[in-house]
Parts: structure tokens; sequence; C-alpha cells
């Protein structure tokens, strides 16, 4: 299960959708490509100072102030996800 904590300044994304073996789980891929282009976005289009941790299975996220484009930014991967989740069942949201 992946499991997904977003809070006011800082978003956590671990675990293992269960799919296929890692490295092999489209589930697993789609997360985290999201996951990787919405810290790329939080830099690059909404401006933003982040600071982030990404290792094999874990990404943490977090900010001191998130602007309208990070929210929107935000908003979109959410919803990226619950789609994700809605075909494959494997993300818990926190």
């Amino acid at each position: 299960m992946i499991t997904v904590n977003v809070r006011e300044n800082r978003l956590d994304v671990g675990g293992h959708a269960g799919y296929a073996p890692r490295g092999q789980s489209i589930v697993c891929s789609a997360v985290s490509a999201l996951t990787l282009t919405l810290i790329v976005g939080l830099r690059e289009i909404a401006g933003m100072e982040i600071t982030e941790h990404v290792e094999s299975g874990n990404v943490s996220v977090s900010w001191q102030k998130l602007n309208d484009t990070g929210k929107a930014l935000i908003d979109t991967w959410f919803l990226g996800l619950c789609h994700i989740n809605q075909d494959y069942n494997c993300i818990r949201f926190l």
C-alpha cells in the first residue's frame, strides 16, 4: 500500500503498491512520476523554495509558504493520485 500524507507545509509519499514486484510496478511508477514532476513544478513553475528528500519508495517535500500556483500544482497532483487509486485501489490517504 502506498501512503500519502498531505499537511499544511509538507507532503509525504511512501510504500509500495503491491501491484507487481518492486521495480516493475506501473502503479508505483505512475505515483513516482507524478510526485517527482510536482517537485520540479513547485520549484520551476511556482517559484517556491522547497526541501525534498527522495529515496527509493519514499518522498518528502516541505515548504514554508505555499503560493497560489503551488496550491494548484498540489491539487492537480492529488487529483492524479485519486484517479490512479480509483483504478488500482492501492493508495491510502492520511
